[in-house]
């Protein structure tokens, strides 16, 4: 392994190398780099979050020569610093904010501050050393940002929906059909710039096209599993699977042989996997006989569903990374 001047660094001088920590908020970040393998003290830093500000620190992870950094999601708050260390060349990587504080539990860290949090994020770095994030298109983070506000939407909807009944009040009944034609021009408003942007882009209308030739899957829930899923056809059938977590997880301890269940992943992904599951089982041959044939053999409804999203994933993953369309086969080979 090389550094930055061209020479060769063995793993223990890489790994002996500092790393950081870094709390984000929207109006300051809390930065602690660990020195501890060099035998230094930390250092604890809290600077405004700002382009100015981060180009500074930029400069400063650079002269202490930090090898890795941590920061949690923090929906839109964390993305400019990120983007930042990223295409500075800095590896960065992102955590979930549930696992960065089952981690702090799990070394007895049971406060919660962000000089703390910060600590700790860089403890992750130093004990997991997690893989570095890649760079994120703009175009993609702006598609994410529109899938994501789509998603809000649908979740008022229900909400508004949930809340009308036949005994409401005149005036209440007259706002929430107002407020409910206002959502409803909204998603289609946003279900238009997203089919705008894919259409732009011919990767990114490539993969729409080959997800919407599975017979269930419309072009709407296609060009959103496209911006939600950008690694779709670029990993295996087990990484996909565990990425969206519908991958089963073994639950064994000695002599005892649990029930293997799902869990984890992305759950945003998951519950749009379902509905296209269960779309999948209505309207397209393969995946009802692969689901009948599982209720036929004792699975329950629940079960059967799982695994048929599990299949839908990693069918569309194989298309997507051999460019193939889909072709309805036989069905004797559909189990």
């Amino acid at each position: 392994m090389q550094n930055e001047s061209g020479q060769h660094e063995s793993v223990s001088d890489r790994l002996s190398q500092p790393v950081a920590g870094i709390d984000v908020s929207k109006a300051v970040l809390e930065i602690f780099i660990d020195r501890s393998l060099a035998g230094k003290p930390p250092v604890r830093l809290a600077i405004a979050n700002t382009e100015q500000e981060i180009q500074k620190l930029l400069v400063q992870l650079r002269e202490h020569r930090v090898r890795l950094v941590v920061m949690e999601a923090t929906g839109r708050y964390h993305r400019r610093l990120a983007g930042v260390l990223l295409c500075a060349g800095v590896p960065t990587k992102v955590l979930n904010p549930q696992r960065a504080r089952e981690f702090a539990k799990s070394t007895g860290k049971l406060e919660k501050t962000d000089s703390i949090d910060a600590s700790v994020l860089a403890h992750y770095a130093r004990g997991v050393d997690p893989t570095p994030d890649t760079p994120s298109d703009a175009k993609q983070v702006e598609l994410a940002d529109l899938i994501s506000r789509r998603r809000a939407l649908v979740q008022q909807r229900v909400a508004e929906t949930n809340r009308s009944h036949e005994q409401m009040p005149k005036l209440a009944a007259r706002q929430s059909k107002k407020m409910l034609r206002l959502i409803e021009q909204q998603i289609e408003d946003l279900d238009r710039a997203i089919a705008r942007k894919i259409e732009s882009n011919d990767d990114w209308n490539n993969k729409s096209q080959i997800i919407d030739s599975i017979p269930g899957i419309g072009p709407d829930s296609a060009n959103q599993l496209v911006a939600v899923l950008p690694e779709l056809g670029k990993l295996n059938r087990q990484q996909i699977a565990k990425l969206v977590g519908v991958a089963p997880l073994a639950r064994d301890s000695g002599p005892f042989k649990g029930q293997r269940t799902i869990g984890g992943g992305r759950a945003d992904i998951r519950t749009m996997l379902y509905m296209l599951a269960h779309n999948a089982v209505m309207y397209c041959p393969r995946f009802e006989y692969f689901f009948k044939h599982l209720r036929a053999n004792g699975k329950a409804h629940k079960v059967a569903m799982t695994a048929c999203m599990r299949k839908l994933l990693v069918t569309l993953n194989q298309m997507v990374k051999t460019n193939t369309r889909w072709k309805q086969p036989v069905i004797a080979e559909a189990v």
